[in-house]
């Protein structure tokens, strides 16, 4: 794609993703929450405003003089957004670190709290080392440990791609000492890896697993009572007491340890669990089962 290609500048468009945030979850928008966010004037913000509403989404915002701010129309539709919480949960995590670098910082957003817990350490070296061998389509030369293997282990890799779990990275790559593909958590590397000049010969295209698209069937846990299991039910949006998740096979494992499903074993108590899987036999995922989940638990 060339520059030009691009329809909006990356500065533009995350100033509209913040608009419709904003208004979408907070109900009430005014140039202070651009001008605070990215240090700009109220002019241009106003600028801002006008041109999100002139070329992108017509109609979507209302300016309300009593509440001296623009608000969502009736008929507001996400054009720049998903429109999903999500999104605005992303915006105070995000506001919330800056705040905490740059005290001094005023970003005029409700109190509000984003919890974070510890998060994997990784060290530059090995992400811009990684980075590098999965941009440019390289092999990686990686040593190793995990807990079932304490000691550290070298192996080529060829690494296709990079994958955020939520606290914790991995990189998705061929394994050439056990040849065939595998997971590798960031901070497992026992030294920083070191991109070579060899080209990769495995591609993301032989990945299978990566390849594979899967459907999760989520249900309310059965152990729960049918007023709960309706409460779970709501909580994620169910239809007729389901919900379908479609994601790639080799993310599924990563998906379910999220949402508190384990593949092999149940919790106890059902108002932890509040989840189930329906259709784990339909993932497919064979002989690497096993390994699947230890990879989510970090055992390798």
């Amino acid at each position: 794609m060339k520059k030009t290609d691009w329809p909006i500048r990356w500065d533009l468009l995350l100033r509209y993703r913040l608009i419709e945030t904003i208004a979408l979850w907070e109900g009430r928008l005014t140039t202070n929450h651009i001008c605070y966010s990215f240090g700009i004037g109220r002019q241009q913000a106003s600028k801002d405003i006008n041109t999100y509403l002139r070329e992108l989404a017509p109609g979507n915002l209302v300016y309300d003089r009593h509440l001296k701010g623009y608000v969502p129309a009736k008929s507001f539709r996400p054009v720049v957004t998903r429109g999903q919480v999500s999104e605005y949960l992303d915006l105070l995590a995000r506001q919330q670190n800056l705040s905490s670098t740059f005290e001094s910082l005023n970003i005029n957003l409700p109190e509000s709290t984003v919890v974070q817990g510890p998060n994997r350490v990784i060290s530059p070296e090995t992400m811009r080392a990684v980075v590098l061998a999965t941009r440019h389509g390289r092999q990686l030369r990686a040593s190793y440990v995990s807990l079932s293997r304490p000691e550290a282990v070298e192996s080529i890799l060829e690494p296709h791609t990079l994958v955020c779990t939520g606290n914790s990275w991995h990189l998705r790559a061929w394994c050439e000492s056990n040849r065939e593909f595998r997971d590798f958590a960031l901070s497992r590397f026992h030294r920083p890896p070191e991109a070579l000049r060899q080209r990769a010969k495995h591609a993301r295209q032989q990945d299978s697993d990566w390849n594979r698209e899967v459907t999760m069937v989520l249900t309310p846990d059965p152990r729960l009572t049918e007023a709960q299991q309706r409460i779970i039910a709501q909580d994620y949006g169910m239809e007729h007491g389901r919900l379908e998740i479609d994601t790639r096979a080799a993310l599924a494992p990563y998906m379910l340890s999220r949402l508190g499903i384990t593949l092999d074993n149940q919790h106890p108590d059902p108002l932890v669990q509040q989840l189930e899987l329906a259709n784990p036999d339909q993932l497919g995922f064979g002989s690497k089962r096993e390994r699947a989940l230890k990879a989510v638990a970090g055992l390798c």
